[in-house]
């Protein structure tokens, strides 16, 4: 009986999305799902190989699971992963290999239940993952491959100094230089703001994220070349930007600020990634260091809005969430942002730091 459902199912969902037939995944332009049939909820079925899944990552790969009671859908692509099962004794980076089991697939990520009511945020979060990113995990939590990461240790001094980033932040946000610093990305944003509105229709998050950081922060060949082919729909050309706490560094005599650039399509529905962990905190364990975002936000009208603002602004913090599955031996893992925050940021910004939030955070960070 289950068989016949999960048969008639199929063929009534490749109907009527026009889904195209690949072994035993259905696939368009928008999604693409695999029916499986099991006794209970709880299936430890085989359900994909990693390598074919790696087709269908960049769209939601739907589970639809078939029992004799009722019909469940779970959202599996890499990101809501916890390990490969099946033969996968020889996975490497380097080496896609294995299949994952109905058991690997999270049921709740970060306190979000796997359900369709929560499949937009929960594939808005996916989105700012690579396939490599995750497959870098997945190895390491299949087969206990030693991190390639590396957890930072703060001397006693630096936890002091990281304590005192709080203040310096606040001092930063009240000084001359923070008015220098912010007119600077301004101007940058300004000098580039139809290439920016062209990139902000790139579906890719990555990519369109990758695009608007170097079109803001580079000054060589490379960025005259891009920007051409924006305008003319010439292919793009490949932009690698070095995985690094911040986009733009500046240094001024009482300060040196690292400052990332989270750009968000205010239309789309996205929870940018943030920082790594370890990477603020050993930043932060420096003397002058002040950690900023940029927002640039892209409205529906096209036009750009942006705000520099502090790790420690109330509405940022507030908006940020660790992801803890992420987290590895050697690595205190990242943190993902609010897409609604980052608009309301830019929107009615509240300019307060609470002193005592922010010291609580970084010590939970400190001990994560």
């Amino acid at each position: 009986m289950v068989l016949q459902i999960k048969k008639y199912l199929s063929t009534m969902v490749q109907s009527a999305f026009n889904l195209v037939k690949e072994r035993s995944v259905f696939y368009g332009p928008w999604f693409a799902i695999r029916f499986c049939s099991a006794a209970t909820r709880n299936f430890g079925n085989t359900v994909l190989s990693l390598s074919a899944l790696h087709k269908y990552d960049n769209i939601p790969f739907i589970v639809c699971l078939i029992t004799s009671k009722q019909n469940d859908l779970l959202l599996a692509n890499t990101t809501f992963l916890k390990k490969i099962s099946h033969s996968s004794q020889e996975l490497r980076r380097d080496n896609i290999k294995g299949s994952f089991n109905g058991s690997d697939i999270m049921r709740e990520f970060e306190g979000i239940s796997n359900i369709p009511e929560n499949f937009e945020f929960l594939f808005s979060s996916h989105e700012n993952f690579t396939f490599e990113e995750n497959l870098d995990r997945l190895v390491e939590s299949t087969n206990q491959i030693a991190p390639t990461g590396k957890r930072f240790v703060p001397s006693e001094s630096q936890v002091g100094c990281i304590g005192r980033s709080v203040d310096r932040a606040i001092s930063f946000l009240q000084s001359d230089e923070y008015r220098i610093l912010s007119q600077d990305l301004e101007e940058r944003v300004h000098a580039v703001e139809s290439e920016i509105i062209i990139a902000s229709l790139i579906d890719n998050v990555n990519l369109r994220g990758r695009i608007i950081e170097y079109l803001i922060t580079a000054e060589d060949d490379l960025k005259t070349t891009l920007m051409r082919c924006l305008h003319t729909r010439e292919p793009l050309p490949e932009v690698f930007t070095a995985d690094t706490l911040g986009d733009y560094r500046r240094e001024f005599s009482q300060y040196n600020t690292e400052t990332d650039i989270k750009t968000k399509i205010v239309c789309l529905s996205s929870n940018p990634k943030g920082y790594n962990l370890d990477k603020l905190l050993a930043f932060l364990a420096e003397e002058k260091s002040v950690y900023l975002v940029y927002i640039v936000a892209i409205t529906g009208e096209k036009t750009i809005r942006t705000r520099l603002c502090s790790l420690f602004h109330c509405q940022l913090l507030s908006g940020t969430r660790v992801i803890r599955h992420w987290a590895g031996r050697n690595s205190r893992s990242v943190t993902q942002y609010d897409g609604k925050m980052l608009e309301e940021i830019v929107e009615n910004f509240d300019n307060r730091i609470d002193r005592k939030k922010s010291r609580d955070f970084l010590l939970d960070c400190l001990n994560g």
